[in-house]
């Protein structure tokens, strides 16, 4: 594997204007990291992908190089890009985390809170903490680690690498109090009270989108998000029918049938319905999930889903309905169709505005409607990947950074 590595560093050809550091989202200077690389600098490498992205070992297995990096490699004009991603960037990130040391400026006294723990709010506490900020970092769930240890397989992203990323948050200085909603028995305005100057919000969409369709309180009926955090807590049967084809359809297609369940069907109405990538898409077929188009679904039955057969033209375009309804046998069903945000901040905060998907709104640096609190991530855009989750909260934590410098002058 090390010599695979090398001959992939090798392979880079060090551009000036380097694509695959555009390709990017958060723009992580992979020609300067592989040169590193190749002159056995582990410790400054890996320090450089950390402080640059602090979810960088859970990036380099879970983005989706081959539209970001990888794909704009200036190789793939020859069909051999360089892989540095899934393989370069995760090896030494990988041997990074547990040892690399990160340099922190002198504490500031200042106290700011994260609510959420997964990647947004993990990147704004480490920019926090290094600028000498305080960090409190506020989790509902009983563990620390949002999406990256509740709605991604363990088979995909092992949940140890987010008991090493707690452990390395603690060894830091950033405290972490889980089982605790902000909105719940404490409010927003509670943190203000007791001391904290600014809040971040990266709380992240765990609300299921519903289907609106009569059937869905039925018991064999669950919700992927809910699946995919639990999975062994549920028993499904032989025959299980997901409706929606995203890429979290496609991590309980795997994950379900990993359990045993040997007919396992993804429903949509278009063949453009399908937003998962092909690689995700490639992978849960491979495994055996059954992929079926032009089906809407109408009702949903303790023998599970009923759908109205969809005609499409040649451009993937409904242009009707075939008569008849059509029951597709299931032990249970499973929707996967998007999240959004709960609400409890925004109905315990005065003056914080959410728009008509209830995501917060933000100005251009982050900050809310209301004064010292910003937000960043998938409650601010709605879901997407870990990586832009990344970028987000950078920009609001740089900007968050800013506001508290100039509270604190302002108090001296």
């Amino acid at each position: 594997m090390k010599i695979q590595m090398f001959e992939e560093a090798e392979k880079c050809l060090q551009c000036k204007k380097p694509l695959c550091q555009t390709g990017c989202p958060v723009h992580t200077d992979i020609p300067h990291v592989i040169a590193l690389f190749k002159d056995r600098k582990m410790e400054e490498a890996g320090s450089m992908l950390f402080e640059n992205n602090p979810m960088s070992l859970v990036c380099s297995i879970v983005c989706n190089h081959e539209n970001q990096c990888t794909g704009h490699c200036v190789l793939n004009k020859k069909g051999t890009p360089v892989r540095f991603g899934g393989l370069i960037e995760g090896y030494i990130s990988d041997a990074w985390l547990d040892s690399g040391k990160i340099e922190c400026a002198p504490r500031k006294g200042i106290m700011t809170a994260v609510i959420g723990s997964g990647p947004a709010g993990i990147t704004a506490a480490v920019m926090l903490y290094r600028a000498g900020y305080d960090v409190t970092v506020f989790e509902a769930r009983s563990e620390a680690g949002g999406v990256p240890r509740y709605a991604i397989p363990d088979f995909r992203l092992p949940r140890s690498i987010m008991d090493r990323y707690c452990r390395k948050l603690l060894e830091m200085g950033i405290r972490i109090r889980t089982s605790t909603t902000i909105g719940g028995a404490l409010d927003i305005d509670d943190l203000f009270r007791d001391g904290y100057q600014a809040v971040f919000v990266g709380t992240g969409v765990w609300r299921p989108k519903t289907l609106g369709i009569r059937g869905e309180s039925l018991a064999d009926v669950y919700y992927s998000i809910d699946y995919l955090a639990h999975p062994d807590q549920h028993k499904l049967g032989d025959r299980v029918a997901i409706i929606g084809m995203g890429n979290a359809a496609m991590d309980v297609a795997r994950t379900v049938i990993r359990r045993g369940s040997r007919h396992v069907s993804l429903y949509a109405r278009r063949r453009s319905s399908r937003k998962a990538t092909d690689q995700e898409t490639a992978l849960a077929q491979l495994e055996g999930a059954e992929l079926v188009y032009g089906k809407e679904v109408v009702e949903l039955t303790a023998k599970g889903p009923v759908f109205r057969n969809v005609i499409l033209d040649e451009n993937d375009q409904v242009v009707g309905y075939r008569e008849g309804l059509e029951l597709a046998e299931a032990d249970a069903t499973i929707i996967s169709i998007s999240n959004g945000p709960k609400n409890k901040l925004v109905t315990t905060t005065e003056g914080l505005i959410a728009d008509e998907k209830g995501l917060l709104v933000v100005d251009e640096n982050g900050m809310t409607s209301v004064p010292g609190i910003f937000a960043a991530g998938d409650v601010v855009t709605g879901s997407k990947t870990v990586v832009h989750a990344v970028e987000g909260a950078k920009k609001a934590a740089a900007a968050m950074i800013r506001y508290l410098d100039t509270v604190s002058e302002a108090a001296d």
